[in-house]
């Protein structure tokens, strides 16, 4: 019978301790993982991190950092079967040049003509090329065939500002802005939980997560006016 007293006081006295244990356990595992996801989400988006932090710098300061801007022009006569294949076109809307014809630009003037819609006039063929840091259009006389290509660089501080924001970069700059987005998500979502974690032995650390919200917030109400 006292052993068996004994046993049961000393079950009772373990179990405490088993929770503690387990509850250790608990938490180790789930600090190992959101270490884990922190690191990992911090490593894919540290060089995309920089780009936005400077470019968003040169954004705010844009007139600090204007660039002149250096155009090229080149000229060209369309041959006439080509111009044949844009008489077959409608006399006004839009739609993409004939295969031909978008070739022989590739060919004649280096311009790379993507599958984009052309504005049609009854003398005039516009292809507008926009892209990150400048501008382009081609312009065909449905006339005579004359043919007109204008390219305008802007300069590198130009194009990583339109990259910051998504101008003319195309569909997989654009995938690519999403992915980052969502990897920033989880970059502060883990770190704001491990805050949690060690908020115990670090008592300012909700005082600094609150000036980071009341900053922003504070200058957005008293000094931003719409």
């Amino acid at each position: 019978m006292r052993s068996a007293i004994l046993a049961r006081k000393i079950d009772e006295e373990a179990a405490p301790e088993e929770a503690r244990r387990r509850a250790r356990g608990r938490r180790a595992f789930w600090l190992k993982q959101l270490y884990a996801w922190h690191w990992v989400s911090s490593a894919l988006c540290l060089v995309g991190m920089l780009l936005f932090t400077v470019t968003g710098f040169t954004l705010n300061h844009a007139g600090r950092f204007e660039a002149r801007a250096a155009v090229e022009s080149r000229e060209a006569s369309l041959p006439q079967d080509l111009r044949e294949a844009l008489a077959a076109l409608p006399a006004s809307g839009r739609t993409t040049l004939p295969e031909p014809v978008a070739g022989w630009l590739k060919a004649r003037l280096g311009v790379p003509v993507p599958a984009r819609e052309a504005e049609l006039s009854r003398s005039e063929i516009l292809l507008s090329l926009p892209r990150p840091g400048g501008d382009a259009f081609v312009s065909i006389g449905r006339g005579d065939g004359a043919i007109l290509y204008e390219r305008t660089d802007r300069g590198w501080v130009s194009y990583l500002n339109d990259l910051h924001k998504g101008r003319n970069a195309g569909a997989a700059w654009g995938l690519f802005i999403d992915l980052f987005a969502g990897a920033c998500l989880v970059f502060c979502l883990t770190g704001l939980i491990l805050l949690q974690f060690h908020a115990g032995r670090r008592p300012a650390t909700w005082p600094v997560v609150g000036l980071g919200l009341a900053l922003p917030l504070g200058l957005a109400l008293l000094f931003v006016h719409a």
